[in-house]
């Protein structure tokens, strides 16, 4: 059974305790009966005849100075609102929930674990497991201070964080405090109350996982007895039983026994909870799934379609179901595959992707003043965002860890900046009314796609799921869309096999053929992710990838397209003979399908703008002069600092800046590189910043957005390089002292608060494409912080660049589109590399690693 379909049952208490405004919290009789009341409903289910009870008794209790008893009922509203699934609802309300109980109690106060475990449980239905695991882990601890170890709270908070380390396949760390939660339920409430039927649910689910089937059934059995008995035969909570116990049965292949009680499971909810309810789309999904792995996809489609108009989609449920509709020609074949690739755009937003999207809207609409509105109304909400999350960090830790001032004047900052964006939006909605439709788009039909393709354009679709993963290959002339036979975890395998070769010091190792570049594993890739749309692709000059998941990752240039000769070749010169993907394609890579419409659609057009400015050559240790600096940079230099004891920069509370401008080599062949660059688009010398001039304090001073190229020569931070060091960044000079304004190090979070305007924005350093923290999809950090500024193309790396390389290959790319810019960007630097790879003066030049490192990430044409 695939992990979607996990049933995990979180924020039991016996007697409601995460939602009830109890006697301790409430001093009148009258609130307390309420809440009681409205517990007893949410009990039942009856969320639709609770929540006007819930909303009144917040708005009396607003009149009112007690915070405790307000907490409480905003806490029973959130629950009403996430029990019909409005979680965008409940967050908010949880929040000041939080808020409330802390500043009437204290911040120790363990009467604050219910509303610490409804957050968690709220993120945890959102996948956000890092945000969930420290709120229910000091519910937790402040539940054990304040209570005995037998009391029912302790059970619950046991039980939420089980449930979290089970969706975090901490199997291990969740079976003893399932257990533990449930020994305390049978001692408190007795073997048949509906607290220990949720844990008994959740141990049977956990012993599913775990492939122990035969330990499955029998908690799972008794968990639906005691839900039926006790809280009736139509409440939702026996429909969690049955979902579970059909989806065992399904597993062992008991399918006359699993439908019944996945139709009964979904008849219960949409009785109980409304259609529109979440719960209701995992039903009608599990059904569908089952449906269709029965063989029976006629009975599926229906169900798969209408997940698909209520936008709840599980891609790996309706791709498969809508992949056989229409080679069954149970549904036409263009309505199939839009209604593929809608679920494929709505289910892998990244966050690059919607932050070219921002950018598109900024650039749509139409003059500087409102472009400068929206840039100011983003910002601000992305000011808030920042700012509420550090607010539930700290709420996840003790009180001796928590700055309170600081939380006060972050919540006064947030209320602050709600006001200025209600007043932006009163303004936006009167003069830019399409601002927020823009904001959200469409997504793209197959003939939506094909007017943006160029006659020698193809572009390719990525969708990787757990089971298998899926490519749409799109031309101006046809669609073809095929099944990959490789899920999600084999693919992220193969991924990181394929990378483990690109090392620039494998070029130079003389031992032996160990962890050098497979070329065999190069051509299995190519067979499976491209090899089934070969037709439709092979004869078209430029190659639009629109990856996802791990494929994030994947050099596709790199690929190779016809069986090598051996897997490692004896010699390095062998890598010259593989048919690597980029002598037949030039190769772009394109965070979203729908990113390719906005690109194309907002080409800078105006005549004025300056060429180009650049930054390279960063001094890194002040106490060296010019000299000295060319100097040592006769070495071969990598454009990171892999090489080093990362532990060794840290000190205190922060890195050790001196320490790390010991350890970085400098650079001096970037000043060459710029200065090259900058002759070939007419930049004036004014505009390449060199040396101490290479600055962040030089940066944030220029007016970046007149520039039409943006490029950075230096060395690249990965996020989790250094400790201490969060977010990946740019070296730039690192001055004797630095201040907030100028530390040296560009981070991600600093590039998104930069206004550009460019074209293109060049990033010759380290592994720039990067994610935003250690296992991040790729294009999260550098790179969707420079979307979001204002590129609309960036040249980024995959992997540790030699210095001496990448100078080659970026100015040989500029001294073509010099000489034939009607050739693209992408043409330029596959030429570019195809030509360092063919140079016979030394064998190091062929290996891939030298050559390969670069990649184009979105628009790919010069307009």
């Amino acid at each position: 059974m695939t992990h979607r379909r996990l049933a995990l049952a979180v924020g039991v208490a016996l007697a409601i305790a995460t939602s009830c405004a109890t006697a301790a919290l409430a001093q009148k009789a009258s609130p307390a009966a309420q809440g009681a009341r409205i517990s007893a409903l949410m009990s039942a289910g009856k969320y639709a005849e609770a929540l006007p009870l819930a909303q009144a008794m917040v708005a009396s209790l607003e009149k009112t100075n007690d915070g405790r008893e307000l907490s409480a009922a905003l806490n029973n509203l959130g629950q009403v609102y996430a029990g019909q699934g409005r979680d965008d609802l409940a967050e908010p309300v949880y929040k000041r929930a939080i808020a409330l109980m802390e500043k009437s109690l204290g911040l120790d106060t363990g009467l604050i674990a219910p509303e610490l475990n409804n957050l968690a449980a709220l993120y945890q239905r959102q996948g956000r497991f890092t945000e969930a695991e420290p709120l229910f882990k000091r519910a937790l601890a402040v539940s054990e201070k304040s209570l005995s170890r037998e009391h029912p709270d302790i059970g619950r908070a046991l039980n939420n964080l089980a449930t979290l380390h089970v969706k975090q396949e901490r199997f291990a760390d969740a079976e003893p405090l399932f257990q533990r939660a449930l020994a305390i339920y049978h001692k408190a409430a007795g073997p048949e109350h509906p607290a220990v039927a949720t844990v008994l649910n959740n141990i049977g689910q956990v012993n599913r996982d775990l492939n122990r089937d035969a330990n499955a059934e029998a908690p799972i059995k008794r968990s639906l007895a005691i839900r039926e008995k006790v809280l009736g035969p139509e409440h939702p909570d026996v429909a969690r039983s049955l979902n579970n116990l059909a989806g065992l049965y399904e597993h062992q292949k008991r399918h006359a026994e699993a439908e019944p009680l996945y139709r009964r499971a979904l008849a219960i909810r949409e009785r109980a909870l409304g259609a529109d309810h979440p719960d209701v789309a995992t039903s009608t999904s599990n059904l569908a799934h089952f449906l269709q792995a029965t063989g029976r996809t006629v009975d599926a489609l229906p169900l798969a379609q209408k997940t698909l108009g209520a936008n709840r989609a599980q891609l790996p449920v309706v791709l498969p179901i809508l992949f056989a509709a229409r080679q069954q020609s149970l549904l036409a074949s263009d309505k199939a595959l839009d209604d593929a690739l809608a679920a494929i755009q709505r289910g892998t937003q990244s966050s690059a992707a919607s932050a070219v999207n921002k950018l598109a809207v900024r650039l749509a609409a139409g003059t500087d003043r409102l472009a400068e509105l929206v840039r100011k109304d983003q910002d601000l909400a992305a000011e808030a965002e920042a700012l509420d999350k550090a607010i539930v960090a700290a709420v996840s830790k003790s009180s001796a860890q928590r700055d309170v001032g600081a939380e006060r004047r972050s919540r006064t900052r947030i209320a602050s900046i709600a006001n200025e964006r209600a007043a932006l939006q009163k303004t936006l909605a009167v003069e830019f009314p399409e601002y927020s439709s823009l904001s959200n788009p469409l997504p793209l039909a197959v003939k939506d796609i094909q007017p943006l393709l160029s006659a020698d354009e193809a572009m390719v679709i990525y969708s990787v799921t757990k089971g298998q993963s899926y490519v749409v290959a799109i031309t101006r002339e046809g669609v073809d869309w095929k099944e990959i036979n490789v899920g999600a975890d084999l693919l992220a395998q193969k991924v990181s096999a394929f990378r483990k070769g690109l090392d620039v010091g494998k070029a130079r190792d003389s031992s032996g053929k160990s962890g050098l570049f497979d070329l065999a594993l190069a051509h299995e890739l190519y067979l499976a992710l491209l090899g089934p749309v070969e037709v439709l692709t092979k004869d078209k000059r430029n190659l639009l990838v629109v990856p996802s998941a791990a494929l994030t990752a994947l050099p596709f240039h790199l690929l190779v397209t016809e069986k090598p000769q051996a897997p490692i070749p004896d010699k390095l010169e062998g890598y010259r003979d593989a048919t690597w993907l980029l002598r037949r394609q030039a190769v772009s890579v394109l965070p979203s399908v729908v990113s390719l419409k906005s690109l194309r659609a907002f080409a800078r057009r105006d005549h004025g703008v300056k060429p180009m400015t650049g930054f390279g050559d960063p001094v890194f240790n002040p106490a060296e002069g010019p000299a000295d600096r060319r100097a040592a940079g006769g070495k071969i230099a990598a454009r990171s600092i892999a090489t080093i004891a990362y532990a060794e920069f840290w000190r205190g509370a922060g890195v050790d800046r001196a320490r790390l401008a010991q350890a970085l080599p400098q650079l001096p062949d970037t000043a060459d590189e710029l200065n090259a660059v900058a002759r070939d688009v007419g930049a004036a010398a004014a505009d390449i910043h060199l040396g101490r001039e290479a600055s962040e304090t030089t940066l944030k001073r220029a007016a970046l957005a007149q520039y039409g190229i943006v490029y950075f020569a230096t060395h690249g931070l990965v996020a989790g390089d250094v400790k201490g060091l969060g977010e990946p960044s740019l070296a730039l000079s690192i001055p004797d002292q630095p201040t907030e304004l100028d530390d040296g190090l560009l981070t991600a979070s600093e590039v998104a608060q930069l206004k550009l305007n460019a074209d293109w924005v060049v990033l010759s350093a380290c592994n720039t494409i990067a994610g935003d923290k250690p296992g991040a999809e790729a294009l999260s950090g550098l790179a969707r912080s420079f979307f979001y500024a204002g590129a609309r193309a960036l040249l980024v790396s995959h992997w540790a660049v030699d210095s001496e390389a990448a100078t080659r290959l970026t100015t040989s790319t500029f001294a073509l589109l010099k000489n034939e810019p009607a050739i693209g960007r992408a043409e330029a630097l596959r030429r570019a590399m195809l030509t360092f790879a063919d140079d016979t003066s030394s064998p190091q030049n062929a290996y891939p690693a030298m050559w390969a490192p670069f990649a184009l990430i979105g628009e790919r044409e010069v307009r």
